[in-house]
């Protein structure tokens, strides 16, 4: 696939038609029942419900799931940060599917409409679109970090990922976005009851490797959204305020490392100074030598220093 296509097509409008009932209601159980689950994991997890069995199945679906937006939905998909075989992308998309984030096309375009007008007006969830107060940054993170999930508007999916409307792999695999994101929730019950002989572990590995997962992993990639706007280092000159918070280094796979990411969007590794570790460029590095990923877009040391701040 070549580069994602320009959004800046003043004919086509910004949103399409609103949610409908049923859509919404859908979306806010997928936002609040892991919520929820992080919530009541903190009792259990202290007397009796947490087991060995239960933890590797958080991180492993963690990890995976995680993987799934940071390398497909993320570098690959929005970005085309490299090019994928067909087993690779279609696997990249069922894989991102399982995060609970969203369909991979409707993904992609609210990602590229923030690139687009990033901490300005029409982005979907800058922090700074209420002004610079204290209350109005506090609304600010609200709403980037996940009150703007609560909305009914929808970004234009022709205007801004006509590529992926236009792929047919990837169309099936939109389609079937719901039933692969509750076999996501529901697997990790179905290994832990293997794993254990036991209906409890059925129980547990739904709630730990499916719920909590997604919920953790939901807030991680959210505060990428808002506070990876708001503070850390700015050592990239970019039109926003995107910036490098390290402290989510780790469990962001690399996406912290903002504001290289916001100063060269197609780059594939967003980790570029020393110390900065980066587990999805790692990844792609393997699909690289794998032969499964081409043409990917590493960092150049003269572009580098060009954006410089």
């Amino acid at each position: 696939m070549s580069a994602p296509p320009s959004p800046k097509s003043p004919s086509t409008p910004l949103l399409e038609q609103p949610r409908g009932t049923t859509e919404h209601v859908v979306v806010t159980a997928f936002l609040l029942l892991p919520f929820l689950a992080i919530v009541a994991a903190v009792p259990l997890a202290w007397g009796w419900g947490l087991g060995w069995t239960d933890i590797g199945l958080a991180a492993g679906f963690y990890v995976v799931s995680a993987l799934g937006i940071t390398v497909g939905y993320h570098r690959y998909f929005t970005h085309r940060s490299f090019k994928a075989n067909r087993p690779l992308r279609v696997v990249l998309a069922i894989v991102g599917s399982v995060a609970a984030q969203g369909s991979v096309i409707t993904w992609v375009a609210d990602h590229r409409r923030h690139h687009a007008y990033s901490d300005k007006e029409g982005d979907p969830h800058s922090p700074w679109l209420f002004g610079t107060s204290p209350a109005a940054l506090a609304k600010g993170f609200w709403h980037a970090h996940m009150g703007w999930l609560f909305e009914r508007d929808k970004t234009n999916l022709r205007r801004f990922a006509p590529d992926l409307l236009d792929d047919r792999d990837l169309r099936i695999v939109d389609k079937l976005g719901l039933p692969i994101t509750l076999a996501g929730l529901l697997l990790p019950g179905v290994l832990g009851g293997v794993i254990t002989l036991s209906w409890w572990g059925v129980l547990t590995g739904v709630f730990w490797g499916g719920f909590v997962r997604v919920g953790f992993l939901h807030h991680v990639t959210w505060s990428v959204n808002s506070i990876c706007h708001m503070i850390g280092a700015r050592p990239f000159a970019s039109r926003d305020k995107a910036a490098n918070f390290w402290p989510l280094a780790i469990l962001s796979m690399g996406e912290s490392w903002h504001n290289l990411h916001h100063a060269d969007p197609t780059c594939a590794r967003h980790g570029v100074l020393r110390g900065q570790v980066d587990i999805s460029a790692r990844v792609i590095w393997f699909f690289e030598k794998f032969g499964w990923a081409s043409d990917v877009r590493w960092p150049k040391v003269d572009r580098l220093a060009a954006k410089a701040a």
